[in-house]
């Protein structure tokens, strides 16, 4: 839910505001038992996006207050001059009669060779904390970038994307799962090492009536992963220095930075960019509360579409940077602290007392500004020396990979 502190822009006369709906308690994953599955189907390809030509159902406007406040907030990123904002449609998504756009921002040049920031949020229909996350660093840039020269600067020399809501069909269903029932990161063609069968939470081929399944082994990546995939291609591959933040939450107490791999537990290749990004991080911010690691350190999965995209990151650009990183924020803590919250689908993953959910948005916004500044200013972790390499990456197995017993990264 969107509370009144939310709402940082006047509302376009285009835009209702209903009621906020009753909360509903979904069955955990599944939502509602039952239900139809009905297919996402795609109208049109990618394109410019006017929010003042879009209009969201009634039902959509209720059920879906983060897509109502991303089309405010598109309409008046377009208003910035400075922002060089450009708003795209990737996709026109439909279920149950609803007509759901999948958005893209993107801010500064159009040259794709300058570095870039990318953020991600809405991945999981039930993890609504981390689109809203996204949508609070959209909001303070568009109203930094009104006044601020340093912001205007950023913008000028370096770009910054952003897919806040990559699966507005789930969020609206209250599924983890999009319209299909198909776990978005468990799509990708992807096969873990070493994964057992029983790992469903891994990745599972079933049934769509479970969590986590990855989808028909023969069956096309599913609209919102492709148009992810495409974007990404499009927007990251063709810089040398690129950095991005999928935004999910539902594991552990403690937020966590995640960077591959999850198919894995052999070392990352980016492992010593990694490590000094984490020192960049650790000296500028001493006293920040993620917890950075490889996911193979907690478990495995197939399908990871960062697993994916980074390896095909490198087929194009061998000598290129790009790390992606996952912020898994740490809910378990939010449940501890609040137990109700363990009876409702949404309340396993997200904040639910406001004063928990203001300091959820704001929490993370330094950590957004930092990885910005870090693409603009890539040295202390970019295009490091073969000795400075050497040494952060045996810093990194003794780490995070058991002193260098695992399987040495491929070069």
């Amino acid at each position: 839910m969107l509370s009144d502190r939310r709402k940082a822009y006047p509302v376009p006369g285009w835009v209702s505001l209903p009621r906020n709906p009753t909360v509903l308690a979904y069955r955990l994953f599944i939502g509602t038992a039952g239900a139809d599955l009905e297919s996402n189907t795609v109208h049109g390809g990618a394109g410019a996006f006017d929010p003042r030509h879009f209009t969201l159902g009634r039902p959509v406007l209720r059920g879906l207050p983060e897509l109502r406040e991303l089309l405010i907030l598109a309409d008046h990123a377009l208003r910035i001059p400075a922002a060089q904002a450009r708003v795209e449609e990737l996709a026109r998504l439909e279920h149950g009669g609803e007509s759901f756009p999948l958005l893209a921002f993107r801010f500064g040049p159009d040259d794709p060779g300058l570095p870039v920031f990318a953020l991600f949020g809405g991945v999981h229909g039930l993890e609504r904390i981390g689109t809203q996350v996204v949508l609070a660093y959209l909001r303070t840039l568009l109203e930094m970038a009104r006044w601020d020269r340093a912001t205007q600067d950023m913008l000028a020399t370096t770009r910054l994307v952003m897919v806040p809501l990559l699966n507005p069909v789930g969020m609206y269903l209250r599924f983890r799962a999009n319209g299909n029932r198909v776990d978005l990161m468990r799509n990708a063609p992807v096969e873990a090492e070493g994964l057992a069968a029983w790992h469903w939470f891994g990745g599972q081929r079933l049934t769509p009536r479970l969590p986590w399944y990855r989808g028909a082994a023969d069956a096309p990546m599913e609209t919102e992963a492709r148009a992810l995939c495409d974007f990404v291609r499009r927007e990251i591959f063709p810089a040398r220095t690129a950095l991005s933040i999928d935004v999910h939450s539902g594991y552990g107490k403690v937020d966590r930075l995640w960077f591959p791999y999850a198919k894995t537990r052999a070392a990352f290749p980016g492992l010593p960019e990694a490590v000094a990004l984490k020192h960049l991080l650790d000296r500028s911010h001493p006293n920040h509360v993620y917890h950075v690691e490889p996911q193979s350190l907690h478990y495995l999965a197939h399908g990871d579409l960062w697993d994916y995209l980074y390896d095909g990151y490198r087929a194009i650009q061998p000598d290129g940077h790009y790390l992606p990183f996952t912020l898994e924020l740490g809910s378990w803590l939010w449940v501890k602290k609040n137990w109700v919250q363990a009876f409702s689908a949404l309340g396993v993953f997200n904040p639910r007392l406001p004063h928990r959910v203001r300091r959820t948005l704001r929490r993370h916004l330094f950590l957004f500004d930092l990885f910005h500044r870090a693409t603009r200013s890539p040295e202390p972790w970019a295009g490091l020396e073969p000795a400075e390499r050497g040494r952060l990456e045996a810093q990194g197995l003794r780490l995070w990979y058991g002193g260098g017993e695992r399987e040495r990264p491929a070069r």
